[in-house]
């Protein structure tokens, strides 16, 4: 992917492995604490938008090398250049990142085998689905440092629930993956030595899946939440219908009836 302008080295930031219709992207660089620096974002939204367009890929794992996730934002960077106009569109751009994620055709899972914090939350909170091990730790701590969490706020209280999320973001605190999964930030917590193998199982069931189903869910899901109750069942029937219209579903369907494997096309 793209190397990080700010280093000497030729590390790349972000990897990227795709076997069996599942692309694995990985934050690599672990000696920075892989922050979510301008260049990482870039890195991100570009393979992101590589990945839309691939009609092989049927779902993305979001993983990182080292001990930490991601510390979120590179508090370096953001020192080295104090002026409204950069600091301004670092946060659009990392929220752009985190809507594209939304938006992707393909789910996202989220594989959490350390800390994430701040921006490094907001992206575990901004996938599909999350995963982690259980000495993972989660935090939105900008109230320590006297920048307020208010970009990740916005993916982390629409993740839990709001008092949960409050108590995130005024304490400034770590909490535990098993803190975590009660909160509803993440969907299982397995020991380390099982993440991989969990992880895999999750994509793997989704990878057999209709991608056209799956783009046509996603969607439609993520755009009820901000409808009210009516509005979301109007707006739902009708993608139920025009989905029912779709080969995939008549196959899918026929597939059940017939007791026989469904043979997709895909979107």
């Amino acid at each position: 992917m793209a190397p990080d302008s700010q280093n000497n080295d030729n590390l790349e930031l972000l990897l990227e492995k795709t076997e069996n219709g599942i692309c694995e992207l990985v934050l690599n660089r672990p000696d920075k604490r892989n922050p979510l620096s301008t260049a990482m974002l870039k890195a991100i939204e570009n393979s992101l938008l590589k990945i839309s367009k691939e009609k092989t890929i049927k779902v993305v794992i979001l993983s990182a090398n080292g001990p930490v996730f991601s510390a979120g934002h590179d508090l370096k960077e953001m020192r080295a250049n104090t002026n409204y106009k950069f600091i301004h569109e670092l946060f659009l751009q990392c929220s752009r990142t985190m809507l594209q994620i939304t938006r992707l055709p393909q789910p996202v899972i989220a594989k959490v085998n350390g800390i994430a914090t701040a921006a490094g939350c907001q992206l575990v909170a901004s996938c599909d689905l999350a995963i982690a091990s259980d000495n993972s730790k989660f935090g939105t701590p900008g109230v320590t440092n006297g920048l307020f969490c208010s970009t990740p706020a916005v993916a982390v209280g629409r993740t839990i629930e709001r008092k949960h999320a409050m108590e995130m973001l005024l304490m400034g605190e770590l909490i535990s993956a098993e803190e975590a999964y009660r909160f509803g930030m993440v969907n299982k917590v397995v020991p380390e030595d099982m993440l991989d193998d969990t992880v895999r199982s999750y994509a793997s069931s989704i990878a057999s899946r209709s991608t056209l189903t799956m783009s046509l869910g996603k969607q439609a899901f993520y755009r009820q939440l901000d409808m009210d109750v009516e509005a979301a069942y109007n707006f739902s029937s009708e993608v139920m219908a025009k989905n029912m219209m779709e080969h995939d579903a008549q196959e899918g369907i026929d597939a059940f009836l017939e007791k026989r494997e469904a043979f997709w096309r895909g979107r």
